[in-house]
């Protein structure tokens, strides 16, 4: 599974199971911070797969997840630091990235719990995930 990150150093894919990183170069398509379309107060980025939606808030803590389009929500990641964006996976609804100013977190039971992958990258601006490759 990999994710693309727009970073102070250009665009790069980040491998989420062995934390690989490879520069797409300069040509490379930026991902844009998530807008699902939802408004909320002190809402910085949002993504939606059918009817969840995952949303980046400049509070504590930094995530808040609805499962019915947005009627109610729940908070999740409490012990993530502040947040810039995140995406869940049009695949696995449970597969959501998170990413924080200089680091990637993963979850892949719908935010219940969170892995930092090792790697820092310098001033993360917007994530999201890559295609899975037809094969």
């Amino acid at each position: 599974m990999q994710v693309r990150v727009a970073t102070a150093i250009g665009v790069v894919r980040v491998d989420l199971d062995d934390g690989a990183v490879a520069s797409l170069g300069e040509e490379a398509e930026a991902p844009m911070p998530g807008d699902a379309g939802v408004r909320l107060p002190l809402l910085i980025a949002s993504a939606r797969c059918g009817s969840r939606i995952v949303a980046v808030v400049a509070r504590r803590p930094p995530l808040i997840i609805s499962d019915d389009v947005g009627s109610t929500w729940r908070e999740v990641g409490s012990g993530l630091p502040r947040g810039v964006d995140a995406d869940i996976s049009q695949d696995n609804p449970d597969d959501v990235v998170f990413a924080s100013e200089s680091r990637i977190h993963v979850s892949r039971n719908g935010g219940v719990f969170w892995r930092a992958l090792d790697i820092e990258l310098p001033e993360i601006t917007a994530i999201a995930w890559e295609p899975e490759p037809d094969v």
